[in-house]
């Protein structure tokens, strides 16, 4: 409630004390009117109590809130449970109207408002990141891989006669299942792999020979990923760019947590001034610690982000973009920065503490220049033994002591998606001889998470190899 205006007799409060209170109420009203007329990221978070305060003032702005309020439509937010009421902060109507995810609603003022907002925030983010080559992004309330179906949709609408994707391998089943739930035929480019380094890179080469063998006006796009597991590197984004721009050819760029990576972030606004990507897509709960659900859609080209939001079918879930919008308010810009170089510190750390482990295991660790996330230890000497245990059980320890996210490789493992197989699934590549186990420093990672990590990954390793003797 705003208190200026009102004449409060001093039998209610003495003057002087009403007036520190309403000073402090002013700074909150400057940061809010800050933010809505500039509609930029605020260089440090906001406490917790002035960001619910400006959710609740949104969402009074939503018809479903409004105390004289008769619904008569088949849809008025109403919300059984109060308990979900309460979760959302009542916000009921979504964003966007049926068909088109940027569309204003009548009966939600607040959530409306809550959306454009949310954009603006993102948008500023991206700019802060180096990528002023970006015209635009809005959030999708969907996760990654269904992101990128709809991207691959709108670009299908684009190119109707077109029905191949030239898709650099990456061995990720949502990435791949976009492409075929969208009804397209996926071409796989299998990533070159550099013997000496142990890690894959981008057949630029071979995406030349598909184009030319294809033909330009049959291919939809060219689909390529950032951020993945190692040792697979990040593809060449910029050259891939230059040869989508020569060839008029559409480029979709999986991004999906490469917002944390300034390296990425660069290569990504290179491209977009050298060659030509149409969309790059990017996860909120990688890059911005919320709950799985949403992702960031970004562009050079502004028509192609308005053509984008007129292809998702409906009305979208507002929750993505409330946890997206409170997130982004309570970090700041100082305080991503701050996520972002102690990731990039840790990040260091593991890979240092990692060479050492292999080293004293006569072990490796594949050299990638372009993958400044993940990191992969080779798994040879616990595989040596004829007869050994199966390699992916040292996962399953890891796992039940509380080390998530590490996944081991095995050699020889087919995969079936959607009708395509994939020889050593996991590993991004045909020719995988030993195995091997990847981990990475994402936003977020402390330093007792590695300390724990090692000690636990030595136990295992100890106990795994006994274990395998005595077989």
């Amino acid at each position: 409630m705003n208190f200026e205006g009102i004449n409060i007799p001093q039998k209610l409060v003495p003057n002087n004390y009403l007036q520190l209170g309403l000073e402090a109420q002013r700074v909150k009203q400057r940061h809010v009117k800050e933010l809505l007329e500039k509609r930029k990221l605020p260089e440090n978070g906001w406490r917790d109590e002035e960001i619910e305060e400006l959710v609740h003032q949104l969402a009074a702005l939503d018809s479903n809130n409004f105390a004289h309020n008769v619904g008569l439509g088949e849809r008025e937010a109403r919300i059984a449970c109060r308990l979900v009421a309460r979760r959302h902060y009542n916000f009921g109507h979504g964003i966007g109207r049926s068909g088109d995810l940027l569309e204003a609603q009548p009966k939600a003022a607040g959530s409306t408002l809550l959306a454009a907002l949310t954009n603006a925030l993102l948008f500023e983010l991206l700019q802060m990141l180096g990528m002023h080559s970006c015209r635009g992004c809005f959030l999708v309330p969907m996760a990654t891989g269904m992101t990128l179906m709809l991207c691959l949709q709108a670009l299908r609408k684009r190119r109707p006669n077109a029905k191949y994707v030239l898709w650099s391998r990456i061995d990720q089943k949502s990435c791949f299942k976009a492409i075929t739930a969208a009804g397209l035929q996926p071409i796989v480019i299998p990533c070159l792999l550099l013997e000496q380094e142990q890690s894959l890179i981008t057949d630029c080469e071979k995406f030349k020979e598909k184009i030319e063998e294809l033909g330009a006006d049959s291919i939809l796009c060219l689909y390529t990923t950032t951020s993945c597991f190692a040792p697979r590197n990040s593809d060449n984004i910029v050259a891939i760019a230059k040869l989508a721009k020569s060839n008029s050819l559409p480029h979709l760029v999986n991004n999906a947590y490469g917002l944390q990576v300034a390296a990425i972030s660069g290569q990504l606004e290179k491209a977009q001034r050298v060659g030509r990507i149409d969309y790059f897509v990017q996860s909120t709960d990688k890059n911005l610690l919320v709950p799985v659900g949403g992702a960031i859609v970004a562009s050079s080209d502004e028509q192609l982000l308005q053509h984008l939001a007129s292809c998702y079918a409906g009305r979208a879930s507002s929750s993505q973009t409330l946890d997206v919008f409170m997130t982004l308010l309570s970090l700041g810009c100082s305080g991503y920065q701050s996520l972002l170089v102690q990731r990039q510190q840790r990040y260091q750390c593991l890979k240092q503490r990692l060479q050492q482990f292999a080293k004293e295991h006569n072990e490796t660790v594949p050299q990638m220049a372009d993958n400044h996330i993940s990191l992969a230890l080779t798994l040879g000497t616990l595989t040596s033994c004829p007869g050994g245990r199966n390699i992916v059980e040292l996962g399953a320890m890891l796992h039940t002591r509380g080390i998530s996210g590490v996944r081991v490789v095995p050699v020889a493992q087919l995969k079936s998606i959607d009708g395509y197989e994939f020889k050593h699934f996991g590993a991004h590549h045909d020719l995988l001889e030993v195995p091997y186990l990847t981990v990475a420093a994402s936003l977020g990672i402390t330093c007792p998470d590695i300390d724990k990590f090692f000690e636990v990954l030595e136990k295992c390793w100890t106990q795994f190899n006994k274990t395998t003797d005595k077989q």
